[in-house]
């Protein structure tokens, strides 16, 4: 699904895309193989073998009659370093949501999502894993709050919500500077020719990671801009109630940057 997407984006945008095997080695999963278990080590080789191989046939697969091609690329480092740094280079990254009962757990960590999107500040495009809607980004919401990170999601969608047939802007009231933020957040949309209907929601509640998707239901949205909240501590991704919430619920593709 990811790879199609890609090659759709890519398609439209008449941009460039890579796909990039990241997988978590063997080695790193049980680094105490070679020592207790020695005879281990090919059945983990063959494992990473197969992981590979079944990786590229659905590459070949969704690249097979693209109008242009995908870019193979691989890495035998751990996961999120080494797709945190090829981000660095890239406009936008898209990425799947962890599904938990998936069994592929042990790929990449259930928190690389959120670890490739704040460890890089690029922008990324998540898909749900119960599926993705063909007409990505026909009706587009944004999730406006008055913050860097919210601008930066809101910059990298313009090219997507100059294709929307509608744009929808949600905002809450945290704040005098938010709440007077609305005409100057559409007049910034109307120089990139984008008409967005604003929805003023007033105050913000616990529950925004929720009634946004919610309101992205009710509004048949196909897609979801939001800036990603959260920081690091003592190595651990703290998140914020709306990301988290976003990120463990989501029905649409959701863009998002920290």
């Amino acid at each position: 699904m990811r790879l199609k997407v890609a090659v759709r984006l890519a398609e439209r945008h008449s941009a460039r895309a890579t796909a990039l095997f990241a997988a978590m080695p063997s080695l790193l999963m049980y680094p105490f193989t070679i020592a207790y278990s020695p005879e281990a080590v090919p059945v983990m080789r063959e494992f990473e073998v197969d992981r590979h191989d079944r990786a590229r046939k659905l590459y070949d697969r969704a690249s097979a009659g693209a109008a242009s091609p995908i870019i193979w690329s691989e890495t035998t480092e751990e996961p999120v370093r080494a797709f945190t740094r090829r981000a660095y280079c890239a406009d936008l990254l898209v990425l799947g949501q962890h599904d938990p009962a998936s069994g592929s757990g042990a790929d990449v960590p259930a928190d690389f999502v959120e670890s490739v999107l704040i460890g890089s500040g690029r922008p990324a495009l998540v898909l749900p894993y119960v599926g993705c809607p063909e007409a990505l980004g026909s009706v587009a919401m944004v999730a406006w709050k008055a913050c860097r990170e919210s601008a930066r999601a809101l910059s990298a969608a313009l090219p997507l919500l100059k294709r929307a047939e509608q744009v929808h802007v949600a905002m809450w009231d945290e704040d005098s500077f938010s709440a007077e933020s609305g005409p100057d957040l559409q007049a910034y949309l109307l120089s990139h020719g984008v008409n967005a209907t604003v929805h003023r929601q007033g105050k913000a509640t616990a529950d925004v990671g929720q009634y946004l998707l919610s309101m992205a239901s009710d509004l048949s949205a196909d897609l979801l801009v939001m800036g990603c909240y959260g920081h690091t501590r003592s190595r651990e991704w703290v998140l914020g109630g709306a990301t988290r919430s976003v990120l463990g619920s989501m029905t649409l593709p959701v863009l998002m940057a920290h």
